[in-house]
């Protein structure tokens, strides 16, 4: 088959008329799609330093997702340990109450705080958040990674607030001397350590050992509680600055791909108008051809 000669001035109209038809249907695909670098080929540059920053900012949000976790852990174990200091004050009360009490009243006020300390290790032991528990073991702890390229690792160290062998148990320890031995009060071990309660003399000493020990538990407990809250308040300040972070990083990758949708809508606009110019223009051009053959009629 032999080839078609075009005449210059229609091969230009028609190569303009192909490349304005190019040009809308790349504005037509910005349109649908919203994204002027929808791949590489649009522009390696610009979509390489998108998927950077997008990728940076899905590992940031695992990374928030850990913090929130570890937000909520904390609170659980500060909610613990608040109930906890509630329990050893209202403990604290009853020796007081049995500091001036009859023999019959104290034994009634022994079994209540015998009940009171069950009581406060059974919450102690409940208070976990998805099976770690902070506030029941000294040997538990948390760790939470701000970023993956930071060693930036928060760690946050269990306390055992239980009456036996925890955290109030080293202060009840610390005065054991105290009272041993005085009265039925033989040892101090766990909610045994009431046992004999209601023998105990009217001295004061034993009584105010007894204070002296529930004061310490409360002093320790509210370190415990201030050091849980303030390792809350820092992760909620990191996961607030996190979420911020992601949201830069976001915004300054589609700064890099988005087409703005204003901009392709006029564009479009003007490239059909072109387009039906161009249309024109190669008409005209072959409305000169069909002059010429007619001189041949």
């Amino acid at each position: 088959m032999a080839d078609v000669t075009l005449s210059s001035a229609i091969r230009s109209n028609l190569l303009s008329l192909q490349a304005t038809g190019s040009l809308v249907d790349r504005t037509n695909t910005r349109l649908s799609t919203g994204l002027k670098v929808s791949s590489a080929i649009d522009d390696a540059v610009s979509f390489f330093q998108n998927k950077s920053l997008k990728d940076r900012a899905g590992d940031m949000a695992s990374r928030k997702d850990e913090i929130d976790q570890g937000i909520s852990n904390l609170t659980t174990a500060l909610g613990g340990v608040t109930a906890a200091e509630k329990l050893l004050t209202q403990m604290k009360g009853i020796v007081l109450s049995a500091k001036s009490a009859s023999e019959l009243d104290r034994q009634t006020l022994g079994t209540q705080l015998i009940t009171l300390a069950s009581q406060l290790n059974y919450l102690a032991n409940d208070t976990s958040y998805q099976g770690l528990n902070l506030v029941n073991s000294t040997g538990s702890n948390i760790k939470v990674q701000f970023s993956e390229k930071t060693a930036n690792v928060l760690q946050v160290d269990g306390a055992d607030v239980r009456v036996s062998g925890g955290l109030v148990m080293t202060a009840f320890t610390m005065n054991a001397s105290l009272i041993a031995g005085s009265l039925g009060i033989s040892k101090i071990s766990g909610v045994s350590m009431f046992a004999g309660f209601s023998s105990v003399s009217a001295s004061v000493s034993v009584f105010d050992a007894y204070i002296a020990m529930f004061d310490s538990g409360v002093t320790s407990v509210r370190g415990t509680a201030k050091t849980l809250g303030s390792n809350v308040a820092l992760l909620q300040t990191r996961a607030d600055f996190t979420k911020e972070y992601i949201n830069t990083m976001k915004i300054g990758g589609d700064k890099l791909v988005l087409a703005d949708l204003n901009e392709e809508g006029a564009n479009l606009v003007s490239l059909q108008t072109r387009q039906q110019l161009g249309i024109q223009a190669l008409s005209f051009a072959n409305r000169s051809e069909q002059g010429v053959l007619s001189l041949f009629r």
